[in-house]
């Protein structure tokens, strides 16, 4: 079966019932679970989740507080299995932004490619693949190509 790794807006649709796009996420994951794939997290979308989580509503966050935020992150290392990252993501990193002349907000979004090249994941699920250059052997998949609501 397929090794995903979960972005940032999976992990944040998921966990914020107020959401459009909540039963989507929350579905996508379990299908996935039950079609015997294995989803992974990393530090970087639980360091962007948390970003995102406790930035004010006005400014496109969820407005949590911290400990909300701390308490879900928690959920989610328990959750999904986790990627530890080495100083090999650095230098794979590194080379993929200067093979594919990545620049400015691109360059989070490279890493997480980097992190799956280095652990040999497969499969990434994001509700934004355009955020996503294609690189031999990773597949960017949509919740709902996985999904039929």
């Amino acid at each position: 079966m397929a090794k995903y790794l979960l972005d940032t807006n999976i992990l944040l649709r998921g966990s914020d019932p107020d959401s459009s796009s909540h039963l989507l996420a929350i579905k996508a994951v379990s299908n996935l679970f039950k079609s015997g794939h294995d989803c992974y997290i990393t530090s970087q979308v639980l360091i962007e989740f948390w970003v995102v989580a406790t930035r004010p509503i006005e400014v496109n966050g969820l407005g949590w507080s911290v400990k909300q935020t701390s308490d879900e992150v928690n959920q989610l290392i328990n959750r999904f299995s986790w990627i530890e990252e080495t100083s090999e993501i650095f230098f794979y990193w590194h080379d993929l932004a200067n093979t594919y002349n990545i620049k400015g907000k691109r360059t989070h979004d490279i890493r997480l490619i980097a992190v799956m090249k280095t652990q040999k994941l497969t499969h990434l699920l994001t509700f934004n693949p355009d955020d996503f250059i294609k690189i031999p052997d990773i597949q960017i998949i949509r919740p709902n190509e996985i999904v039929n609501i």
